[in-house]
């Protein structure tokens, strides 16, 4: 498929758009007023591969805190921007904290609550001249949930008119989209220049949520952010944003991703990240780390080692993913394979750079271990796990 050529956007120097890779990004669920653990938790995000995180402003504690995470960030060498999440009350905030203005990397404006009838356009020229005086992007995000009621209802009257009217759900999806080619338009009569803009349509249903964003990008050149909202808990939440971000990805439909998440309790906010990047790499779309394959538990299995070795190696990785990524140059794009048996052996692993092979019962005890399909070594059980590490890092290193 041919990549979709959207117009590039710099938020603080993350280049989003065009030909640049599609950004990872997240949220933080801290209290803003609560500065040393939104802090911590934006270091959190960005060490695990957030590209931009974005931060609840909802009252004047929050806007007097901004300024000084993002202090706290640069003291700490994080360069990420930071980005304003905010409802109804934004106008007031912008106006009455110009320090939060200027610090913030990014805004974002849901045209659905930003007021009524004549209020709606003042209110939306607020935000917009506002980000032009500080000359920050603006991501235009229509919600389901907050559709512009006067669009919905006139687009509903207009439909049942037609002698063959469409479903109530596709005028909803024509609406959604519409809301947000109609926002960029007036963004850019109000003075914003197109390469400030992003736009994004926020769905919690997967195949509503495909085709808004189909019908948008056929549309328009503006560079838009995926994400699949309230995906629920447990494995759900993986399950559906993968389906949802996959499928417009393998279009080349997308300029950035999050997903969402329910967390469980003292689960790490890094997890939605990870998945990110897992998104992407799967898809051959990004590298990040080591991609690590390994056999199924089944009948023929006689040991739970290959699985031992497998976890190890993910530990490994985790434990020295910035210092290995920083010292070893092919280190995001080795595969890995951890194999068990000779059905599952050297041919479901011949796309691996570097395997092991454990053997089952009745097969050589040896455990070999192949570099691009060329026999490496033979190790012996007792030191399996420390011996394969030495190997993977010495590959890793080039001298192997």
């Amino acid at each position: 498929m041919q990549r979709k050529q959207t117009i590039q956007v710099n938020i603080w120097g993350v280049q989003m758009g065009w030909n640049n890779p599609v950004v990872v990004q997240s949220m933080t669920n801290t209290p803003t007023s609560d500065i040393e653990a939104t802090t911590m938790q934006i270091k959190e995000l960005a060490q695990s591969g957030s590209e931009l995180v974005r931060i609840t402003v909802n009252d004047n504690k929050a806007a007097i805190a901004v300024p000084k995470i993002v202090k706290n960030l640069k003291n700490l060498w994080i360069h990420i921007p930071v980005v304003w999440d905010f409802h109804y009350n934004w106008h007031i905030l912008l106006e009455k904290y110009p320090e939060m203005a200027e610090a913030l990397a990014k805004y974002r404006v849901n045209p659905g609550n930003v007021g009524k009838w004549e209020k709606k356009d003042d209110n939306f020229k607020k935000i917009i001249d506002c980000a032009i005086k500080y000359d920050k992007p603006v991501r235009i995000w229509v919600n389901w949930g907050s559709l512009d009621d006067d669009l919905l209802q006139y687009n509903m009257d207009q439909n049942n008119k037609l002698s063959e009217p469409k479903s109530s759900k596709e005028v909803f999806i024509d609406s959604m989209v519409e809301s947000a080619l109609l926002s960029a338009e007036k963004a850019i009569e109000f003075g914003l220049p197109k390469e400030k803009i992003i736009l994004s349509v926020k769905m919690s249903d997967i195949q509503d949520m495909v085709k808004s964003y189909e019908l948008l990008s056929a549309q328009t050149d503006i560079s838009l952010h995926l994400w699949l909202t309230e995906a629920g808990s447990n494995t759900q939440w993986i399950t559906s944003s993968s389906i949802a971000l996959g499928l417009l990805l393998q279009q080349w439909i997308g300029d950035t991703i999050r997903v969402s998440i329910t967390p469980e309790p003292w689960a790490p906010r890094s997890l939605e990240v990870e998945v990110c990047k897992y998104i992407l790499q799967t898809m051959w779309i990004r590298s990040f780390r080591p991609l690590i394959t390994s056999c199924p538990w089944c009948g023929r299995t006689s040991s739970d080692r290959f699985q031992v070795l497998s976890k190890r190696i993910n530990d490994e990785i985790n434990d020295k993913y910035s210092i290995w990524r920083e010292k070893y140059k092919n280190f995001d794009k080795t595969n890995i394979a951890v194999m068990w048996c000779i059905v599952n052996g050297p041919w479901e692993a011949k796309h691996a750079d570097i395997w092991i092979f454990f053997p089952w019962d009745g097969e050589n005890p040896k455990i070999p271990v192949y570099i691009k399909w060329e026999l490496y070594k033979n190790l012996e059980w007792e030191r399996v796990y420390e011996e394969f590490m030495d190997i993977l890092e010495g590959y890793l290193g080039g001298g192997i």
